[in-house]
């Protein structure tokens, strides 16, 4: 999967689970620059992630994730 696809789902995935139709993600948006983006809301987004991507992350891989362009980059390392 190439990143602008993975940018596609993950679009997909951070709208519904954010009910925010226009949001766009970019390398740098974090939970700050997101309405209702708070510890449950993650939690919820990481596991809609997981299912929808069919990965799994291990807790030292969600403590590096700063900001989307770290979670892009893990789930290309774990889908490539």
């Amino acid at each position: 999967m190439d990143k602008p696809e993975l940018i596609d789902r993950l679009t997909t995935i951070f709208r519904a689970t954010f009910d925010a139709d226009s949001l766009v993600l970019t390398d740098e948006l974090t939970a700050n620059d997101v309405d209702n983006w708070d510890s449950l809301t993650h939690m919820i987004l990481i596991s809609e992630i997981e299912k929808g991507l069919d990965i799994k992350f291990k807790l030292k891989e969600l403590n590096k994730m700063k900001n989307v362009g770290a979670l892009i980059e893990i789930i290309t390392s774990k889908i490539n």
